[in-house]
């Protein structure tokens, strides 16, 4: 099969990558507060191929790591200390000066969210970082190998909420490109419109296809998250990936079946599900040839590919 270079760039970066990809979800959100540079520095500790994230762009053009386009009110106390009453302000309606007096560090006690994470230790004082803060990270633990895998939270139904696509995908290139990660850096989106920014304006950093049966509907009808591609045209999500010009398909775990993996891979897609935490869902989705996994635990995932004789990235954690 001939390569476009949007498909080479990504086919070098999973040759480059360690055989299985082993993906800390928001940094570690089982284990730390999401998103923050805890939770980075505990997915570097354990070892991991890829920090995945999201990002977010200011007021003032700082592109952060956050994965609500508004400050979530499960997970965010005000300068005052007090915890958010609903969701707060738009981050793109904040300056970064702003932003950073918002404390991230814990998880609402009694929240939905605080049950599904209970093992998550706490940070006070915690603040949302900039991307290059991550990047910054990485250097300190002395990681040059390290991924990442960042996520545009961009959606096209409400577009008053953040950057357009194409400003949206710019920000974000001259950040990449700026801390000279390029050739590990990975863009996903469930927005493919952001992808095709990316692979346009800068082909030397792969894309990542997220999908979901909220943004893919399953009857085919038209969706605004598929940048013109339709199920109905290709007949399967992995067919649509390949049309659009991508080599690695994100899907939720649930969706997933042999089936699906098989036609991925015939296609020649990778193919790295999200978000899998219960050992018995990481050995399945293992069984069935997936490419990598996107945990909230890592260090579960890692023990289950540790027991299989999977080969893993070193931890390198932060001196102190």
């Amino acid at each position: 099969m001939r390569l476009t270079r949007s498909r080479g760039v990504a086919a070098l970066f999973m040759t480059a990558a360690a055989a299985f990809d082993l993906q800390g979800h928001r940094g570690a959100r089982g284990l730390a507060p999401e998103n923050t540079l805890p939770a980075f520095a505990r997915a570097l500790a354990i070892g991991v191929t890829t920090l995945e994230l999201d990002c977010a762009v200011t007021r003032d053009g700082v592109v952060v790591v956050a994965h609500d386009r508004r400050l979530n009110p499960d997970i965010t106390r005000g300068p005052d200390g007090r915890w958010l009453d609903g969701p707060g302000p738009l981050i793109g309606s904040l300056d970064y000066a702003e932003l950073v007096r918002y404390d991230v560090g814990r998880i609402r006690p009694g929240s939905g969210y605080g049950k599904r994470f209970p093992d998550q230790v706490p940070v006070d004082g915690a603040r949302i970082p900039r991307l290059a803060d991550v990047f910054a990270l990485a250097r300190r633990a002395g990681n040059d190998t390290v991924r990442f895998n960042i996520e545009t939270k961009i959606d096209p139904t409400q577009p008053a909420d953040t950057l357009g696509a194409e400003d949206f995908a710019r920000a974000l290139v001259k950040v990449v490109r700026a801390a000279g990660t390029a050739r590990r850096t990975t863009i996903q989106s469930f927005d493919w419109r952001t992808l095709k920014v990316v692979q346009a304006k800068a082909p030397e950093i792969a894309t990542v296809y997220l999908s979901a049966a909220d943004t893919i509907p399953p009857g085919g009808a038209d969706s605004p998250w598929t940048a013109g591609v339709h199920l109905r045209d290709h007949g399967s999500v992995p067919a649509m990936v390949k049309a659009a010009g991508g080599a690695i398909w994100s899907p939720p775990f649930g969706e997933l079946a042999p089936a699906l993996v098989a036609e991925a891979h015939r296609l020649g897609l990778a193919v790295i599900p999200w978000t899998v935490n219960a050992p018995a869902d990481i050995e399945r989705l293992l069984d069935f040839g997936v490419d990598g996994i996107i945990s909230d635990y890592p260090d579960r995932a890692r023990a289950t590919l540790a027991a299989r004789g999977i080969a893993l990235p070193a931890p390198t954690p932060l001196e102190h």
